[in-house]
């Protein structure tokens, strides 16, 4: 074979080899917008979607947080050392009497209370929230005071009084079933306050 015969089929050879390349190049090139467009990239928001899906089922069993009034929200230590959840008086009628054992008008309505609070067990929870004392004065005035019917938080640091905009004391929180909450920062009559606890239990 002569010199200009191998040197035509050598560069017919590279010629074939190029081609070969350029359609090697050109095939990734066409799967890439593919790609970009396939399932997998529209799928990416189904798969959180449907995670998402599966833990929303989980807290169906336990109450949502959305229906739990806001000032519920707390956990408190009661005068016996017991632990307590603001949140489960959600849904209930209750009443949170904030009060100190010095303050002479806590001392004054203490036995009313009383009252109104046994005969609207059942019906309606009391809940004593006693602050500006230590918690030996604190137990002393319920034993002496009588009203160790229901019971009383520790909020000797003034936590839950600041939650509820208590400033002085006596002062009341009325819990509405449906999760309102109104307070009262006075001391109230006997037939004043057996009015406002008749209105939450009817």
């Amino acid at each position: 074979m002569s010199l200009r015969a191998r040197t035509f089929g050598a560069a017919l050879c590279a010629v074939a080899t190029a081609a070969m390349l350029a359609g090697c190049g050109a095939e990734p090139v066409a799967q890439e917008p593919a790609a970009g467009s396939s399932s997998p990239a529209s799928s990416t928001p189904s798969t959180p979607s449907t995670s998402a899906g599966s833990t929303a089922g989980n807290p169906a069993s336990t109450p949502p947080a959305a229906e739990v009034p806001e000032q519920l929200r707390f956990t408190a230590t009661t005068l016996d050392g017991e632990p307590f959840s603001g949140s489960s008086l959600a849904g209930k009628a209750a009443v949170l009497w904030f009060w100190a054992p010095w303050c002479p008008n806590c001392r004054a309505e203490a036995p009313s209370l009383a009252r109104t609070a046994g005969a609207s067990k059942g019906e309606v929870t009391f809940v004593g929230v006693a602050s500006q004392a230590g918690r030996a004065e604190m137990r002393e005035f319920v034993r002496d005071y009588g009203v160790g019917g229901f019971r009383h938080l520790d909020d000797s640091g003034g936590a839950l009084w600041q939650r509820f905009g208590v400033t002085y004391q006596p002062a009341y929180a009325f819990v509405s079933p449906d999760g309102t909450v109104e307070v009262v920062k006075q001391q109230l009559s006997a037939d004043e306050l057996a009015d406002r606890v008749g209105g939450l239990a009817g």
